[in-house]
């Protein structure tokens, strides 16, 4: 049993890590699209907008839990997550990311009044919130079942994990998102770690998706299996420690 619990401890330290990382892009747009609103306004707008994402991740919250373990979701979720990861990855690699997206965020919010922006601000955080949610179930559908019940249709310890998960994000978003920001300013390597997680954590959906008794391409157990449990923190492990040791931090800092 402490087995159990040590595993969902260090899932839901890796999540929150994530979630960190993600928060410090999440918070420079939510800023830049409450650029134009007077000095007095902008606090206000961005903490309302979040007060309004807060009720709308927890409503999704609530309809993944019942949904979560249909294998179509779960496919579709890979399949995002797979393609969220990599495109940032391959871009940060080989292209060039568009420098003129936070103007033309800007230049959109401009003119607006304050409630419009507000409710920018709460529909920009849900966007983020998918993300992040979806990465979240993805960590939990992984985790051996608790011995507390079901909520909906997932295990009510997974969607415990889930739901901190979720409240962790609007958090470090309104609170810790600065550090964050240094952190990477440090650190540049880790934003293209944070999304090559987001990728392996895809991989793991794929995995819960194939070993669905629907599908049954892998045995049913697998994605519980040691062997597979070793294999998917041990890459995820390495990817963390190659992006916090990767030669362009050094160029970085000097």
């Amino acid at each position: 049993m402490e087995s159990i619990w040590l595993e969902y401890g260090w899932t839901l330290l890796i999540l929150i890590g994530l979630e960190g990382l993600l928060s410090a892009d999440n918070a420079l747009v939510l800023a830049v699209i409450a650029k134009h609103l007077p000095e007095d306004q902008k606090k206000k707008a961005i903490n309302y907008g979040i007060i309004m994402a807060f009720v709308f991740r927890f409503i999704a919250l609530f309809a993944i839990s019942f949904i979560a373990n249909v294998w179509q979701v779960q496919a579709i979720g890979a399949a995002y997550l797979l393609y969220l990861g990599l495109k940032h990855v391959i871009e940060a690699r080989f292209g060039k990311k568009n420098e003129k997206i936070e103007e033309n965020i800007e230049e959109e919010s401009a003119g607006k009044g304050f409630w419009p922006t507000v409710g920018k601000i709460a529909l920009a955080d849900l966007a983020f919130a998918i993300d992040s949610i979806l990465a979240a179930v993805a960590l939990a559908l992984g985790l051996p079942d608790s011995p507390f019940g079901d909520f909906g249709g997932m295990d009510a310890a997974k969607f415990t994990v889930v739901v901190i998960g979720g409240i962790a994000g609007l958090i470090l978003i309104k609170y810790a998102a600065t550090w964050f920001v240094k952190l990477l300013e440090k650190r540049p390597a880790l934003e293209t770690t944070a999304y090559a997680i987001v990728a392996w954590v895809g991989v793991k959906l794929a995995v819960i998706t194939l070993a669905h008794d629907d599908i049954g391409v892998l045995p049913h157990d697998f994605p519980h299996s040691t062997g597979w449990t070793i294999i998917f923190y041990g890459v995820l492990v390495a990817i963390a420690l190659l992006g916090w040791f990767s030669p362009k931090n050094k160029t970085k800092e000097e």
